[in-house]
C-alpha cells in the first residue's frame, strides 16, 4: 500500500516557503489597530482552507488528465457556473460576478482560469507538433474566448484580460508562428475596437481615458488611481510601519484590502519592503519554470508554465494599476489580496504543479517525454 509520505514526496518547501511569507504579509498589511477587521479575520479561514486544498492537490495522480475527459467536463462546468452567476449571482461594486453564501462568496471567474490552464495544456500537448496550423490557434482561442465573453458580460475586464493573457502565454510557449502571432495581435485590436463600441460600460471607457490622463478627473474616475499612487510614493524607504499607513486605514484608498493591496503594502513597508516582495514573487516564478524545464511530458510542462502565467499576469496588472502604469481594473494580487476564491485556486495549483514532479523521473526513464 502507497504511503501517505509518498503521497506528500512532491511538497517542495522552497516554493511553499515564500508563498506563505507573502500570504502572511499581506494579512498584516490588512489588519488595522483599533479599527475593523472583518476581512483580517476572515482570510484566516481562508488561508487554513486554502493550505488544506494545496496539501489535498499533492495527493491524486495528475497523470489520468492527459487521457480523460475531466478537462472537458470541468470546463463545461466552469462555463455553467459564469452562466448560472448572471443569472443569480449577487451585485457587487457593479458586477455581477459572484454567488452569495452569506459569511462567503464565491467567483467562478477563478477556478475558471485554473480549468483554462488545463484544458490548453492538454490540447497543446496532444498537437505539439502540428502547433503550426492556425487551426488549433482558432480551436484554443475559442475555448479562452467563451470564459473571456462571459466574465466580460458580469462585468469583470480585469479577469478577462487574465484570461486573454494565459491563452496568449500559453499560445507563445506551444510555439506559434510570428505571422500567426501578428495575426492574433491584429484580431485582439480589432475585438477591442468592437468591446469599446459595444461592450465595454462607460466608467471602464472612463477608467481607461482617466489612465491616458490621470489628472483629469481626480475627484471622479481618477480618484482611486491618483490615492493608490500618492500611498505607493508616501511609503518612501522604510515605510510609514505596519498598520500606520494612512491613506489605506484612513480610508482614503478605497479597497486596499484587495483591488489596491499593493499600495497599502508599499505606503507601509516602503522601497525595502517592495524589494522583498517583488524577490519573494520571483523566487515562486523561478520554482515553477524549475518545475517545467524538469517537467517529463509536454502535458506537466505546459500545466506548470501557464500557472507561472496565471501568477505573473495577476502580478503585472495590479501592480500595472496600482502605479498608475495601467487602467484600473479592479484585479487582485496572488497571496496578498483578500478574497478566497483566488486564494484557494492558486494554492491548488501550486499543490497540483507540485505533485506532478512526483511521477517525473519515472516517465523520463520510460521515454514519455512528448506524450
Amino acid at each position: 500500500m502507497t504511503s501517505w509520505r509518498s503521497f506528500f514526496a512532491g511538497f517542495d518547501p522552497i516554493l511553499v516557503a515564500p508563498v506563505l511569507a507573502l500570504t502572511l504579509m499581506g494579512l498584516v498589511t490588512m489588519y488595522a489597530p483599533g479599527g475593523e477587521n472583518g476581512y483580517f479575520e476572515r482570510q484566516i479561514v481562508w488561508i487554513a482552507l486554502a493550505l488544506l486544498g494545496l496539501l489535498l492537490a499533492l495527493v491524486p495522480d495528475y497523470r489520468f488528465l492527459r487521457g480523460s475527459g475531466f478537462a472537458l467536463g470541468s470546463y463545461l462546468a466552469v462555463v455553467a457556473a459564469l452562466v448560472l452567476v448572471l443569472v443569480i449571482g449577487s451585485i457587487t461594486l457593479g458586477a455581477q460576478s459572484r454567488f452569495d453564501l452569506g459569511w462567503f462568496s464565491i467567483q467562478p471567474a477563478d477556478p475558471a482560469k485554473l480549468v483554462l490552464v488545463i484544458v490548453l495544456a492538454k490540447y497543446f500537448a496532444k498537437r505539439h507538433e502540428l502547433i503550426g496550423d492556425f487551426t488549433h490557434i482558432f480551436v484554443s482561442g475559442v475555448y479562452a474566448g467563451v470564459l473571456c465573453g462571459l466574465i466580460l458580460i458580469q462585468p469583470d475586464f480585469g479577469s478577462a484580460l487574465i484570461v486573454f493573457s494565459l491563452w496568449l502565454g500559453l499560445v507563445v510557449v506551444a510555439g506559434i508562428k510570428l505571422r500567426h502571432l501578428l495575426t492574433v495581435f491584429g484580431l485582439g485590436a480589432f475585438l477591442f475596437v468592437l468591446l469599446w463600441q459595444f461592450s465595454l460600460y462607460d466608467y471602464q471607457k472612463q477608467r481607461i481615458m482617466t489612465f491616458l490622463d490621470p489628472l483629469s478627473d481626480i475627484q471622479g474616475a481618477g480618484y482611486n488611481a491618483y490615492q493608490s499612487t500618492v500611498a505607493v510614493g508616501s511609503g518612501e524607504l522604510v515605510g510609514k510601519g505596519i498598520g500606520y499607513g494612512t491613506q489605506s486605514k484612513l480610508l482614503f484608498l478605497p479597497e486596499f484590502q484587495t483591488d489596491f493591496i499593493f499600495a497599502a503594502y508599499a505606503e507601509e513597508w516602503g522601497f525595502v519592503g517592495v524589494v522583498v516582495l517583488f524577490a519573494l514573487f520571483a523566487l515562486v516564478i523561478w520554482r515553477l519554470v524549475s518545475y517545467a524545464v524538469q517537467s517529463a511530458t509536454n502535458f506537466e510542462r505546459l500545466f506548470t508554465i501557464g500557472v507561472a502565467f496565471l501568477i505573473m499576469s495577476h502580478f503585472f496588472v495590479h501592480i500595472g494599476m496600482n502605479v498608475g502604469l495601467l487602467p484600473v481594473t479592479g484585479l487582485t494580487i496572488p497571496f496578498l489580496s483578500y478574497g478566497g476564491s483566488h486564494l484557494l485556486t492558486t494554492y491548488v495549483a501550486l499543490g497540483m504543479a507540485m505533485a506532478m514532479r512526483r511521477h517525473a523521473p519515472l516517465q523520463r526513464g520510460g521515454g514519455d517525454l512528448l506524450s
